[in-house]
């Protein structure tokens, strides 16, 4: 049969309080803690009962006198009810009950690593791009980003050490200064439009076979209209998309010669017009070809690395050279082409960026750095080795031995993935004779 809380309270109240049988220490101390409140409540009588069980009067007049605890609805224990929203909440507060605070919060975590130095995040270079800005005539100013010049003249200097592919097999650098000058013209517009879509070593290598493979004197406007379309495309086929580029150079030739008299536009307009030559095209080939910088020659690499440095947030490269003409410098338009594709040939690789070379993650300059710190990793593996070791009695001491030797191997494994091992040999000897309490 189920009994109630009240029943078991008050069955522990009269063994507790009962001479006959002998009462355990654990249930005297359960059940004075559980009438604590109750002997301070005013019930001497109970507290006494609770001290004095050897007197068997005392006792059973104290239980008779005694309220009962039914009486105090306080010390019952508490019924799960139901609570809605218009049941107050029931703060218990105590002053006795000792809380441990663990080391896992909050407050405890900020004290350790006040103590132990927390280490500080280095903070990211905010972006800064450039920014239009109304002055006070209500004309609109562009301001450039902020520090640029420092960025540039940094690229400046990490350019001047390492060579890259452009410095000499750039498209501007390819033709033959034997020829003459219109001829020369046309090999740079050709070499433009091998370039798309290829490295630059792959560019001059197909420059260079059709330099030698077409007749005398070579790489011409009449050899390149005289030539088969298949045999062009079997000379450039190292070039990507050399089918739609042997089309191109092919209506190319024949533009040049019908509007041109056998020379190549000018003008950037006229430039764009022909087949396969875009606005990066053209303005390289006015810079290269006729000595004019009219724009910014703008390819994949300029527009990935100046997005990169945060000067502008662009879709495109055509939308990355209207923003730095906006601001840059007239007379770093030419330079910037062949020094940011340098750069992104050498150090900013589209694919495995080498920030921890480069000056600009150093200096806090690129808000796109990724270094990696140079961490070391220490694995330990202890082995022990005992070649022979006694413990002998002599003259009523213990003593050791023969010799003990230790070996310790040690791994470091750095950031960027090289494992250095290391060996380390420590022996230790005893001499014979020795106490081991002196060891």
């Amino acid at each position: 049969m189920r009994t109630s809380r009240i029943a078991q309270e008050t069955s522990k109240l009269s063994q507790a309080i009962s001479p006959n049988k002998p009462t355990s220490r654990h249930q005297i101390r359960s059940f004075a803690n559980s009438l604590s409140g109750f002997a301070a409540a005013g019930s001497p009588a109970v507290a006494t009962s609770l001290t004095r069980q050897d007197d068997d009067s005392s006792s059973l007049s104290s239980a008779s006198s005694s309220t009962d605890i039914e009486d105090h609805p306080h010390l019952l224990p508490s019924r799960k009810r139901k609570r809605d929203i218009n049941t107050p909440s029931t703060i218990v507060t105590s002053a006795s009950i000792s809380t441990r605070t663990s080391p896992r919060k909050r407050g405890v975590k900020a004290e350790d690593e006040s103590a132990e130095g927390k280490i500080k995040k280095s903070g990211k270079v905010k972006r800064q791009p450039a920014k239009e800005v109304v002055n006070d005539a209500g004309e609109v100013e562009i301001h450039p980003p902020a520090r640029w010049d420092e960025v540039y003249e940094a690229v400046r200097e990490m350019r001047k050490r390492v060579l890259a592919p452009v410095d000499t097999m750039g498209c501007e650098s390819l033709a033959d200064e034997g020829l003459s000058e219109r001829d020369q013209r046309f090999q740079t517009l050709i070499a433009l439009m091998l370039s798309s879509q290829t490295k630059d070593t792959t560019t001059a290598a197909t420059i260079h076979n059709l330099q030698t493979s077409l007749p005398s004197p070579g790489l011409t406007l009449a050899n390149i209209l005289a030539v088969d379309p298949a045999t062009l495309n079997t000379l450039i086929y190292a070039v990507g998309f050399h089918n739609n580029k042997t089309r191109y150079i092919k209506a190319t030739a024949v533009i040049l010669h019908e509007q041109f008299h056998d020379d190549i536009p000018d003008t950037v307009d006229g430039l764009m017009s022909l087949p396969g030559v875009g606005p990066k095209m053209a303005y390289l080939c006015m810079s290269a070809a006729w000595g004019r910088t009219e724009g910014i020659g703008v390819d994949v690499h300029v527009h990935r690395i100046t997005n990169l440095w945060g000067w502008h947030k662009t879709r495109g490269p055509e939308e990355t050279r209207k923003s730095l003409e906006a601001w840059l410098p007239r007379e770093r338009w030419h330079e910037i082409n062949h020094l940011l594709v340098g750069f992104g040939q050498t150090i900013c690789a589209p694919v495995g960026r080498r920030c921890g070379e480069c000056v600009l993650a150093e200096r806090g300059l690129c808000p796109s750095a990724v270094v990696e710190r140079k961490r070391g990793v220490k694995r330990g593996v202890k082995r022990r080795t005992k070649k022979e070791a006694e413990v002998r009695e002599e003259g009523g001491e213990l003593t050791k031995g023969e010799e003990e030797e230790v070996l310790v191997k040690e791994e470091e494994v750095l950031a960027d993935g090289q494992v250095v091992k290391r060996e380390q040999e420590v022996v230790v000897k005893v001499e014979e004779g020795l106490p081991i309490s002196e060891i």
